[in-house]
Order: structure tokens, then C-alpha cells, then sequence
């Protein structure tokens, strides 16, 4: 097989180059717009004028920006928490178990993820006004809850179809229980997909705005996405504070990625595989 020649080389470089330019360029400008001193309503330079703390300053203190992040954290913990535990017990139920509508649950599973959420904003106002669940952080957590399980079920059902029922034949004849089974020999195994869904999970409860901003009356129960929305005015917008509160939302999910990047690479690995 013939090496690539010096020019595809280059060319493939370039494009490469030209890719990551295109994708990091608005993460600088964000950063940059948050760190500039003089980009308060006209935005900021290519270049910054120079490096000032005074907009996180201002979002903390007179934003309360504070507090949104430590709802959408309280929020976001809960739902992966929640909804890792339910998705895997269902995508266990329909993978290994054989019942009556069995594939209409599949089906209807995809088919809640095809609704678009704009749709469902009002059934579930609805809904959540009759619990008494409206501006609460409960209430927003198990929204959250159920628009995360559609795509978790349905993708750790796969994970589960990859563990050989032998494995779990095994386990049952060294005498192991159900739960024993579940805990020491499943789970580990499909502890890769686990972690994927949880990516989906919590992305979906840190960056939702509709929800959070339709079922949140009180400003001190709104989420970090909401709170950037209060730096926007009628007539002009302070960009400092949006890009310094937008860089603060963002910092959480890059460490939470680099937390679980290896997890994450092998789980996605292995749903492709399975195919």
C-alpha cells in the first residue's frame, strides 16, 4: 500500500487545522469577551483590550449566578442518579426478560424520543401544576428524568444484549442471587454504556432552557441557563457578564467529560460495535 505523498499530507493537515479553527474559535471568544474589561454591551475584540475578573465578579455578586449553578448541579445530580438507575433496570427488563408487549414498548420508547420537546412543554405544565410541583427543583428534576430515559433505555438495551446470557448462567450456578448477579457481574460490564447515557443525561439537565425557564417563577430557583438569560435586555445586552456566566456553565461539563472520557470512549466503542 502506497504512503501519502507530501501534498495529500499537507492538504490533510490543513483541513484539520482549518476544523479545529473553526470549532475553538467561539470558545475563545468567549473567554476572551469574559475576560475583557471593555466589553460590556458592544462585545470585544479579536483581541481582548486586556484581563479583568470583573465580569464573573458581577455575576456572582450582583447576578446571584451562585446560586443557578448550585440549582442546575442539585438538578443534574439527580437526574443522572435517577434516571442511570431506571434506564438500566428497564433496558435489563426488555433485553433479558420475555413478556407481553414486549416490542410495543420498544416502539413506544422511540417513539417519546421523536416527539419535539417544544410539544410537550404544555401537557407538562399542565401536569406539574396539578402535583403541585411548579418552581421546584424536584419538579424539574423529574422532567428531566423522563426526557432523559427514552434515549437511555434504548441505548443500554444494546449494552445489555452484548453481555452473553452464559456469564450470567454462571454466576447463578456458583450460587449467586438475582441482585447478586446484577451488582457483581452485570453492571461492571455494562458500566461503559452507563456512563454514556449519563453524558446524555446530564447535558440534558445542565443546558435545558425552556423547561427551567417555563416552570420556574421564582428567580431564586432558576438554573444556570436561565440565569444567563437576565444579562439579555430589552434594548441592549450586557456581553461581558453573558460570556463570563456562559464560560462558568461551560467549565462544569469539560471537567465532568475529562472525568469520564475514558468510560465514555469505550462505551461509545462498544454500542457501535454491537451495531
Amino acid at each position: 500500500m502506497s504512503r501519502p505523498s507530501t501534498a495529500s499530507r499537507i492538504g490533510l493537515g490543513s483541513a484539520v487545522a482549518a476544523l479545529l479553527v473553526f470549532t475553538l474559535f467561539p470558545v475563545y471568544w468567549m473567554v476572551s469577551t469574559a475576560l475583557d474589561p471593555k466589553a460590556v454591551t458592544r462585545g470585544a475584540d479579536v483581541l481582548p483590550s486586556g484581563i479583568s475578573f470583573e465580569h464573573f465578579n458581577f455575576v456572582f455578586e450582583q447576578g446571584n449566578f451562585g446560586t443557578y449553578l448550585l440549582n442546575s448541579a442539585i438538578v443534574g445530580l439527580g437526574t443522572i442518579l435517577a434516571a442511570g438507575v431506571l434506564s438500566l433496570l428497564a433496558a435489563v427488563a426488555v433485553a433479558r426478560f420475555k413478556f407481553r408487549f414486549r416490542t410495543s414498548v420498544l416502539v413506544m420508547v422511540l417513539i417519546v424520543q421523536m416527539v419535539p420537546l417544544e410539544a410537550l412543554v404544555i401537557p407538562l405544565y399542565l401536569q406539574m401544576r396539578d402535583y403541585d410541583l411548579l418552581d421546584s427543583l424536584l419538579g424539574l428534576t423529574i422532567v428531566y428524568i423522563a426526557l432523559s430515559l427514552p434515549f437511555a433505555i434504548w441505548t443500554l438495551r444494546g449494552f445489555v444484549q452484548t453481555v452473553p446470557k452464559e456469564v450470567e448462567e454462571a454466576a447463578y450456578i456458583d450460587g449467586c442471587s438475582w441482585p447478586r448477579m446484577f451488582w457483581s457481574v452485570l453492571l461492571p460490564l455494562v458500566a461503559p454504556g452507563l456512563v454514556a447515557t449519563s453524558v446524555f443525561a446530564f447535558i440534558t439537565a445542565w443546558n435545558e432552557f425552556v423547561f427551567a425557564y417555563t416552570f420556574m417563577k421564582g428567580a431564586d430557583k432558576y438554573t444556570a441557563a436561565v440565569g444567563i438569560y437576565q444579562f439579555f435586555g430589552e434594548n441592549s445586552t450586557s456581553w461581558g457578564p453573558v460570556m463570563a456566566s456562559s464560560t462558568l456553565v461551560t467549565v462544569p461539563v469539560l471537567i465532568f467529560f475529562v472525568i469520564v472520557q475514558r468510560r465514555l470512549a469505550s462505551g461509545l466503542a462498544a454500542g457501535a460495535v454491537k451495531g
